[in-house]
């Protein structure tokens, strides 16, 4: 059985997530980080708590706490159901199950939401959505995707995902963006239409393997780097 989603879903991950999604060191996390579809993610909460600048860009930004909140509940039953019939695309060694899978999930969103209002207050979480973002050129050092660009394959055609990319290397000088599969783990018919434009245009592109590895052809990111 397939994963069938009719739009992005707001679904948050975690902070330790993060670091492996993106294989972050320390000096990475000190470098000026935006992260564009954060989404209901912990890792804006852990970074404001470690006291490192850190900025989230997601449509989902427009909303309540409240509003938020019940936006997840929504999505819980969904997302979990399909998880469940679904198990046999997932590598279980990071979670062992898709009940615990759901509770960490669940912790890291709730940590989000506890956090939306003032860090919203705070400049840290910003209404705005690909492929226009409100940032001046090179404004930071590093962007940060996940689960986006390529996993939404099904959803956003190349053009979108072209005109994403460019936007994202407008704003940071490296881009890394997670997964580089789908939402079932099939290889995006996006990921080498993208590199090819972006290598003629001077970009230099590489894929790399990750330490995070849950979808069974997920374990590598696109990291793209303005020369």
């Amino acid at each position: 059985m397939d994963f069938h989603y009719k739009d992005i879903v707001p679904w948050g991950r975690s902070f330790d997530e993060y670091l492996d999604m993106f294989n972050l060191s320390e000096d990475d996390l000190a470098r000026d980080i935006v992260g564009v579809g954060d989404g209901p993610a912990s890792f804006n909460t852990r970074m404001h708590q470690r006291g490192t600048p850190i900025v989230s860009v997601d449509p989902v930004y427009r909303y309540s706490e409240a509003e938020l909140r019940q936006r997840i509940q929504d999505t819980y039953e969904d997302v979990i159901a399909q998880a469940r019939q679904n198990e046999d695309k997932f590598v279980w060694t990071k979670f062992s199950s898709v009940d615990e899978l759901a509770e960490i999930r669940m912790k890291a969103m709730d940590e989000f939401c506890r956090d939306f209002e003032s860090g919203k207050q705070q400049g840290r979480y910003i209404d705005a959505s690909l492929p226009n973002l409100p940032f001046p050129d090179h404004h930071f050092d590093l962007v940060l995707s996940a689960h986006l660009l390529f996993f939404y394959s099904a959803n956003r055609d190349l053009a979108f995902h072209l005109d994403a990319v460019q936007e994202l290397l407008r704003i940071g000088t490296e881009v890394r963006i997670f997964p580089i599969v789908d939402v079932n783990s099939n290889s995006s018919p996006f990921l080498s239409p993208v590199i090819d434009v972006l290598e003629k245009d001077g970009i230099t592109c590489s894929v790399e393997r990750v330490p995070y590895h849950f979808q069974k052809t997920g374990n590598e990111m696109l990291v793209a780097t303005n020369t």
